[in-house]
């Protein structure tokens, strides 16, 4: 150790990223000392790290983050997470930000203070890649003053900002790739609130826990979009079709447009989610070069709407990774096996249910048939853990039908993960496909079969 070079030593003390780590660890000699205050690149101060930051006065843990900051003199990340914490003084965190923002590349900031620190202010114009906000507020912003010409991503966490200071900042970030929105507080102007947001860069966009009338995102290079837990009336995707990964949970949404042109779509991913299919259908028809197609609880807006099997084969010639969950209402099976053309290259088949009855094997087994390359079946369940007799059978008859069919697949290898032990015994007559089983709540789970 003591023949390694002092800016090797810098280095490692930066992948130890926790502040109380870093301390302990520079106290081991001079030179690891001489390192941490030199060659020291990456630190943070989080709650999480170490929770005894919570039981220090306010006062005495800022004194030891000033003091293990203004030891070092080239820090490029910087985190500053100090959830639970009562608030800071607004001039000691300036003072942090205002010594580091030469030199900084990140910047994770979750601090209360009082007054609001202005940190766009504070560190436009300088060298930041990645800015990540959570629990402040952002008023005024003026794009041309605090500009970030280097910030490639973005994330915003219970932020309060105004719709018109969110394009504004997205607009000050001529370089911004990646763009999260979590739980943001829009402040309303008038009694529709919209968002209207415009990149040419933008890469990536992920939004989570927001409510809004009208949300239009124009990016003309966006590859991955990801809406999550989310009110929206209307949402309007602008863009030239550089689309590849589409990803729903759990929103709702009465209008939903992401372009006409989504050759290139790779990745949908849908759940939790009430669809309107033939309108959806006909978005993604011509996605013929996608991949892995995930419709999971997923709702129909008309009950008799399928989904079969045919269309999906036909459509998406290259797919290989699909996961449907199988779901019964009023007689109609909304994922049917209609059809007879074969899912040649899916190689990842996952299937579960919410509600299981005696069809679920037969289905299993339908689509089985229908992946002559399948190498990899993974089953998920839910299994409430206070079950009836009745469900104990159900389940029973379904244990013994899984093995049953897969006894006759003789070019299978099991890899059983959960609940059901007794699986192991098929091992010798399963080779090559891969088969999980995962149940949810069912750690008191019987299995009774034969």
């Amino acid at each position: 150790m003591d023949q390694l070079p002092v800016e090797v030593i810098g280095n490692i003390l930066s992948h130890l990223r926790a502040a109380r780590d870093v301390v302990i660890a520079s106290a081991t000699c001079r030179k690891w000392r001489l390192a941490c205050c030199k060659h020291l690149h990456t630190l943070s101060f989080s709650t999480k790290d170490w929770p005894i930051y919570r039981d220090l006065t306010t006062t005495r843990l800022q004194i030891l983050i000033t003091q293990t900051i203004l030891q070092t003199s080239g820090l490029q990340a910087l985190s500053i997470l100090m959830e639970d914490v009562d608030e800071f003084s607004a001039s000691t965190v300036t003072a942090w930000l205002l010594y580091t923002r030469e030199t900084l590349r990140q910047l994770h900031y979750n601090v209360k203070t009082m007054p609001n620190v202005n940190i766009l202010e504070i560190c436009g114009r300088h060298k930041l890649e990645i800015l990540d906000l959570a629990h402040n507020s952002i008023v005024g912003v003026e794009p041309n003053y605090q500009r970030f010409p280097c910030l490639k991503s973005l994330s915003l966490s219970h932020v309060s900002i105004s719709a018109l200071d969110l394009n504004l900042l997205v607009y000050a970030c001529p370089k911004i790739e990646a763009l999260e929105l979590v739980n943001p507080e829009i402040a309303m102007s008038e009694s529709q609130v919209t968002v209207e947001l415009s990149s040419s860069t933008l890469k990536s966009v992920y939004v989570e826990a927001i409510s809004l009338d009208k949300f239009i995102l124009e990016a003309d290079g966006l590859e991955t979009l990801h809406l999550k837990d989310c009110a929206l009336e209307f949402f309007e995707l602008i863009g030239k079709g550089n689309l590849k990964h589409f990803k729903i949970d759990d929103v709702s949404v009465i209008h939903l447009d992401i372009g006409e042109t989504v050759e290139d779509l790779e990745t949908v991913d849908i759940s939790n989610f009430t669809i309107i299919w033939p309108k959806f259908y006909q978005m993604i028809s011509r996605s013929s070069k996608l991949k892995r197609l995930r419709l999971w609880d997923v709702m129909f807006d008309d009950e008799e709407e399928v989904v079969d099997l045919e269309t999906i084969a036909t459509c998406f010639p290259y797919l290989s990774h699909l996961s449907l969950s199988y779901d019964v209402r009023d007689g109609v099976l909304h994922y049917g096996l209609q059809g007879s053309s074969y899912l040649e290259n899916v190689v990842v088949l996952e299937l579960g249910w919410t509600v299981i009855n005696d069809l679920f094997s037969h289905w299993v087994e339908g689509l089985l048939k229908r992946c002559p390359n399948l190498k990899k079946l993974v089953i998920h369940g839910i299994v409430s853990e206070a079950k009836s007799h009745e469900e104990c059978q159900m389940l029973a008859s379904f244990t013994t039908s899984m093995v049953e069919m897969m006894r006759r697949y003789i070019h299978v290898h099991p890899h059983f993960n959960g609940a059901i032990n007794a699986a192991s015994k098929l091992a010798p007559k399963l080779q090559n496909l891969d088969l999980m089983i995962n149940f949810c709540d069912a750690a008191d789970l019987k299995i009774y079969g034969h």
